[in-house]
């Protein structure tokens, strides 16, 4: 079986690694070149959308935010899952917020604003504090800001028209500021014959917008209402493949913050932590497979590496370490990798994270730092 990935980043690495096995050989299609290439060494395998999918067998996605005539290429041929449709879901937060009110499921009051008239409709229908995002583009933090007060609506709205002005059909889309008491986020795979099979939620911590330590957790209640609310998606959509569902824990109350179409780094843990990984189970929905057990096997939390090309040696000897590199150029704040640290019982992964602290950078790794100070407070 060849699989075809449209982008070529560390998300169709990490694939390419889950597909060998199975021999379900993956390529990657880098929309800004229009070149295939090998996932894992980058080499040049051919040139050309229309021919990459004549090669194919295949296609998949591993982000949102491309082209639409590509989509739509793909989609003609039809091989593309989950579908053209699904992707521009994740990528547009105008068609995402529509689909979670058409499936029912509970998210932030919003509303989308092109002009300043807008904002103040906006202020208005919602209430401050408030959240604004940029419909297309922007994430891990960028295209966002907070509006507290409406007496600094005129101030915010210079640098929102500016967003607005420089790019085709942008708007932005205004959400309630929600007091939640923390973030978690449900992996789930749909199959082609409709089958759903659903990972433990993950308790993710986030350091300036972007995901900094991701754990798998036990929470029956939390866990029910993820599930149902994935479902509900997941048809809404024809869903096919890996799917990622954010979420805001509000005391207890799941409210979908966003969804992403697509395998999720909140879910790298599965990698050593569940029986098959997500990016197994996408290659299995996507090729027509049956879904694997998702079973937690190992406590398991996934550390981002942000920005750093190096770890201390000392890494290596720890029990349940398992480094994960991208093979990027070191660049601020880029994600270069990531690390599974895992236990066998949760007071073992506890001990093992503090355990990183002790040889981690404090300011690299800020999230690893904190929980080790709590747990010993």
């Amino acid at each position: 079986m060849r699989v075809l990935v449209l982008g070529a980043g560390q998300l169709a690495r990490m694939m390419s690694l889950a597909g060998a096995p199975l021999n379900i050989q993956v390529s990657a299609y880098d929309v800004n070149t229009e070149t295939v290439v090998h996932p894992l060494t980058q080499a040049v395998l051919g040139k050309g959308l229309l021919s990459a999918i004549e090669a194919c067998d295949v296609i998949t996605a591993e982000f949102e935010h491309i082209p639409h005539h590509v989509l739509d290429t793909c989609e003609q041929s039809g091989k593309f899952f989950p579908s053209a449709d699904a992707i521009k879901t994740g990528g547009d937060r105008r068609i995402e917020k529509a689909l979670l009110e058409q499936a029912q499921v509970r998210n932030a009051k919003y509303h989308v604003i092109q002009t300043r008239a807008d904002l103040d409709k906006a202020i208005e229908h919602i209430g401050t504090p408030m959240v604004l995002k940029s419909a297309l583009g922007g994430y891990d933090g960028k295209g966002q800001w907070r509006l507290k007060d409406p007496e600094l609506a005129n101030n915010i709205w210079l640098e929102m028209e500016q967003c607005i002005e420089a790019s085709d059909n942008q708007s932005i889309v205004a959400e309630e500021f929600v007091p939640f008491t923390r973030e978690v986020s449900l992996i789930g795979a749909r199959g082609k014959d409709g089958s759903i099979v659903t990972y433990p939620l993950a308790e993710n911590i986030h350091t300036d917008g972007v995901l900094s330590l991701s754990t798998a957790i036990a929470d029956p209640e939390l866990q029910q209402q993820a599930e149902q609310m994935f479902s509900s998606v997941a048809k809404s959509l024809n869903y096919v493949g890996v799917l990622a569902l954010e979420f805001f824990d509000v005391d207890g109350t799941l409210l979908v913050n966003e969804i992403a179409p697509r395998v999720h780094n909140s879910g790298h843990w599965t990698q050593q932590g569940a029986e098959t990984c997500q990016f197994e189970n996408h290659l299995r929905s996507v090729c027509g497979l049956p879904l694997g057990s998702t079973k937690l096997v190992r406590e398991t939390a996934m550390i981002n590496i942000l920005g750093e090309d190096t770890l201390p040696d000392e890494l290596f000897k720890m029990p349940g370490c398992h480094i994960h590199w991208y093979g990027k150029e070191k660049r601020a704040g880029r994600k270069m990798g990531h690390i599974n640290i895992c236990g066998d019982y949760s007071g073992e992964l506890q001990r093992r994270l503090c355990a990183l602290a002790n040889v981690l950078d404090s300011q690299a790794f800020p999230a690893v730092h904190d929980f080790a100070k709590n747990f010993s407070a």
